[in-house]
């Protein structure tokens, strides 16, 4: 990952974060906006609800702010110490913000094809963690880098969706938000996971042929 990319990465990551922390933890959950709009919607939000929900947050959060770090070559080479331990957060982050995620799928805003973007979502999110660590397990640190990636692409759709949230409420208005909440329970996803995947075949790819090639010569 390139220095100005990681640091939009990075940038775009701490200001979520910091606005969930804010909403979450120094205000009052029903005040956030997320909660306030499926009260509004007449949903019943049980006790175990809110601590999924939170157990989401934190570990979201992790995740999301770790994840940059990890990707980012200068810092992996440099402190390869650091980049274990902080890999090894990181699944934690991914295992439990997961886990949670699916839970709070089943109750997402927008009727069965939201829950079933969110749930495939969150189902991704584990798969492509737990290739991860297969593959570097098995030293295969190219491949590791290629599911990382498409790891991270899906830990990022926590900002994608809000991003896509604001767009669709300015030029659909709130008053069609059930429908928009359908769409962009997928488009927070699968364009970020298109990206990724492009990037792989356009970068990675390129320079590991390059590095074959200086093997042979």
């Amino acid at each position: 990952m390139h220095k100005k990319t990681w640091l939009i990465f990075i940038c775009l990551a701490i200001l979520i974060s910091g606005y969930s922390i804010v909403q979450y933890f120094f205000m009052d959950a029903h005040q956030a906006g997320f909660v306030k709009l499926k009260l509004m919607l007449n949903s019943t939000l049980s006790s175990f609800w809110y601590i999924m929900l939170y157990l989401h947050i934190i570990f979201g959060i992790v995740a999301l702010v770790i994840g940059p770090f990890t990707l980012f070559s200068k810092f992996r080479e440099k402190n390869i110490n650091r980049h274990r331990m902080m890999g090894k957060i990181y699944m934690i982050g991914i295992l439990l913000g997961s886990v949670s995620g699916l839970y709070l799928a089943f109750y997402a805003t927008g009727g069965l094809v939201s829950q079933l973007g969110f749930g495939f979502l969150s189902l991704f999110w584990l798969i492509t963690a737990c290739r991860a660590l297969a593959k570097i397990k098995h030293k295969k640190i190219h491949a590791h880098q290629k599911w990382m990636i498409r790891n991270y692409s899906l830990t990022f759709a926590a900002v994608t969706l809000r991003i896509w949230l604001v767009l669709f409420t300015i030029l659909f208005g709130f008053e069609h938000f059930n429908l928009s909440y359908t769409i962009i329970a997928w488009l927070c996803w699968i364009p970020n996971l298109i990206v990724a995947e492009w990037f792989i075949q356009r970068k990675l790819n390129r320079v590991k042929h390059q590095d074959n090639a200086d093997l042979q010569f």
